[in-house]
């Protein structure tokens, strides 16, 4: 079976992406159309379907409004926050990268998670990181956002597990995207060097986990978290 001749074609399937207008998003968002799916990004960036700051809760509900039901929702705007020691980041920047990671994840999920639930079907797939459970240095912002993300979807699995919606993160190491291209070369360097297959990674490949984690192949996994980490993962 084809990718266009697959399940998602046949249920024509709706899916919002945020962030899809680069990096990992933009990667999901040609993944899944390729499996017919009908892909709505939310992003600020230009070209996007929806214009829309996932931190501002307004925002996100009246887009939710206006786009209606979907069945797959893919959580994957995002910012690197501040590179530098705990003890220098500023109470901006620690509540803005809060805002972003965590506030733009739970207000996704509780505008469109109804609907879901009503309709007895859905897949959510947030975009957690490794550093969510090892933690990077200069990087404690991040990974503690992270960590949210990756609490959050446990939870909402459990909430979820007996109404047909699945729930499940994706904790990517370092991957190729423009996002990464913010983050100060020694930082880079170091988590790098933690990959035991010696590279990064590419969107592409972590695209192909969220088209799993986005289709009926998927049946007996909620609140779970996906490593694609090139082995660094040992825990």
């Amino acid at each position: 079976m084809s990718r266009t001749d697959g399940p998602s074609r046949l249920l024509n399937r709706v899916a919002v992406v945020t962030g899809g207008m680069s990096g990992l998003g933009a990667a999901s968002a040609a993944r899944l159309s390729s499996d017919g799916v009908r892909v709505l990004t939310l992003d600020l960036a230009p070209g996007a379907d929806f214009r829309v700051d996932v931190s501002d809760s307004a925002a996100v509900a009246a887009a939710a409004a206006a786009i209606g039901p979907i069945d797959i929702l893919v959580n994957s705007a995002g910012i690197i926050g501040p590179n530098k020691p705990l003890w220098q980041i500023s109470d901006a920047e620690w509540a803005e990268t809060f805002a972003v990671n965590v506030v733009g994840t739970f207000t996704l999920c509780r505008a469109f998670v109804p609907g879901m639930r009503e309709r007895g079907w859905g897949r959510i797939v947030n975009f957690a990181s490794i550093a969510g459970n090892d933690g990077n240095p200069n990087l404690s912002a991040y990974s503690a956002t992270k960590a949210a993300v990756i609490a959050l979807t446990k939870s909402l699995g459990k909430e979820l597990a007996t109404s047909g919606v699945l729930v499940n993160a994706i904790a990517p190491a370092v991957i190729e995207t423009p996002m990464n291209e913010k983050t100060s070369p020694e930082v880079l360097a170091y988590i790098t060097s933690l990959i035991p297959m010696k590279r990064v990674g590419r969107a592409d490949e972590v695209a192909e986990l969220v088209a799993w984690l986005a289709s009926d192949r998927l049946s007996f996994s909620t609140g779970a978290v996906y490593d694609i980490s090139g082995g660094r993962a040992t825990y």
